[in-house]
């Protein structure tokens, strides 16, 4: 019994480490070409790093649109903060796993590039203007939803849009779109892949939920089953369970903003050290505050960076006793919602909750904030009403019956115009593929174009 039980646990963890890569879905192959010195999963990691849409992040927003301050993070530095805090996570994990599971030989480097890449990953599908932007583009199918263009769309087609999240679209964009388009896209493992997942259903359970959080589309919903077959991860009842090391991805994203967004509050003097002092006081004790504060060698913003650090260190390490106590319920099919709820040092638990709440009530009502969010509903209105509209059109009739107004907007797009030859539910993703992959500054100028404004 003993021995079918450890054979079991092998081949689990051999599918959950996965070195398959998808090359279209009648071509899945293990990575056979490692050298000693570059896994497979250290070239995830490049792929994702020296990819256009990862690249284009750092002109896109973190939490403040357009920001002219220097020190604010934009989504390329969020994300490398948290594939930072990813990566010494994933070597911790890579330690625990190994002393777990001996016979399986786990390196624990492999598991810190499955994690740091996954991080790297993790909000490459958001759209300009950060959540402002994911919240325009839902808002505008939703409001349309009975126009004669969204008409022909299936429910399961349109809710896809009415409940765009990026985390979806991370998704679409790595194993579809970037570089090797619908043929595997960046063509990463399946380990990697199944770590990048938070949320292992659809938009169709976003009816359920009532939350707009899901993690593939209708188009991707063959190739997510294949995935998660092979990692096995599908549960009796054929719904799918959590990679275990996705928790760890998350936990990072969870550290990592709930604290660098009061830096830049702290920064742009949204907030003081006041308003963060107990926050700093229950993640890092009120004797180190009371030190690093009464520093005169630290400038404000220093002692706020100081303090960050100490948090992000002290929150890091609960969360590994957390994953090591708690791994077993998170092997099994009833797994948790994420690694915080289950903090036992309630000073870290409040603290890190406590930033959380005072982000949603002083930084994302800022005014400053509201005025530039505002303007970026205008932009991507702007852009969704023009593309969308020729694009329907462009479905309709021959190319050279359209309207000049239309043939124009879709000239604009360039290679990135829908073919016709997609189907209608087809052609509007590669619309919002486009919009999402736009930085901030190039929707503006896009939108300006279409109003006629641009010249």
């Amino acid at each position: 019994m003993w021995i079918m039980r450890r054979k079991k646990i092998n081949k689990m963890w051999k599918q959950l480490l996965s070195k398959k890569r998808c090359y279209g879905l009648d071509k899945i192959e293990p990575d056979s070409n490692e050298e000693r010195y570059r896994s497979s999963f250290h070239k995830d990691y490049d792929r994702i790093i020296f990819s256009n849409s990862f690249r284009r992040l750092s002109k896109k927003t973190q939490v403040h649109p357009l920001s002219n301050n220097d020190h604010v993070h934009n989504r390329l530095t969020h994300s490398l903060e948290v594939a930072s805090v990813g990566r010494s996570l994933g070597l911790k994990a890579g330690e625990f796993l190994n002393n777990k599971y001996p016979d399986n030989d786990i390196n624990p480097y492999d598991v810190a590039y499955i994690i740091q890449t996954a991080c790297l990953a993790h909000d490459i599908g958001n759209p300009p203007f950060g959540h402002a932007g994911e919240e325009v583009i839902k808002e505008w199918f939703s409001v349309n939803k009975e126009k004669e263009f969204l008409k022909k769309l299936n429910n399961d087609e349109l809710n896809d849009f009415i409940n765009l999240d990026g985390n979806a679209q991370s998704f679409r964009i790595v194993s579809q779109i970037e570089n090797n388009i619908f043929n595997g896209g960046m063509n990463l493992t399946f380990a990697t892949l199944g770590t990048l997942v938070k949320y292992p259903y659809s938009s169709a359970s976003c009816i359920v939920t009532g939350k707009s959080k899901f993690n593939y589309f209708k188009s991707e919903a063959d190739f997510f089953q294949t995935l998660f077959d092979e990692l096995g991860l599908v549960k009796v009842d054929g719904t799918f369970k959590r990679h275990p090391l996705s928790y760890l991805m998350e936990a990072s994203d969870d550290i990592c903003y709930g604290l660098l967004d009061l830096q830049d509050a702290f920064e742009l003097s949204i907030v003081s050290f006041d308003d963060m002092r107990g926050i700093f006081i229950s993640l890092c004790d009120k004797a180190k505050v009371d030190e690093v504060y009464d520093d005169s060698n630290y400038t404000g913003i220093k002692k706020v960076s100081k303090l960050v650090a100490i948090s992000i260190n002290n929150l890091a390490l609960h969360v590994m006793e957390v994953y090591e106590s708690n791994f077993d319920v998170i092997m099994g099919d009833n797994q948790p919602k994420d690694l915080i709820e289950l903090f036992t040092d309630d000073n870290l638990k409040s603290g890190i909750k406590a930033a959380k709440k005072l982000g949603a009530d002083k930084i994302f009502n800022e005014k400053r904030k509201i005025e530039l969010e505002l303007g970026a509903y205008n932009i991507i209105e702007t852009l969704l009403d023009n593309l969308i509209r020729a694009t329907y059109e462009l479905h309709e009739k021959d190319e050279d019956n359209l309207s000049f107004r239309h043939k124009r907007a879709l000239a604009l797009m360039g290679e990135n115009k829908p073919a016709k030859v997609e189907s209608l539910y087809n052609m509007y993703q590669r619309v919002v593929d486009y919009i999402v992959g736009m930085t901030d500054n190039h929707a503006k100028y896009m939108a300006n174009q279409l109003n006629g404004i641009g010249y």
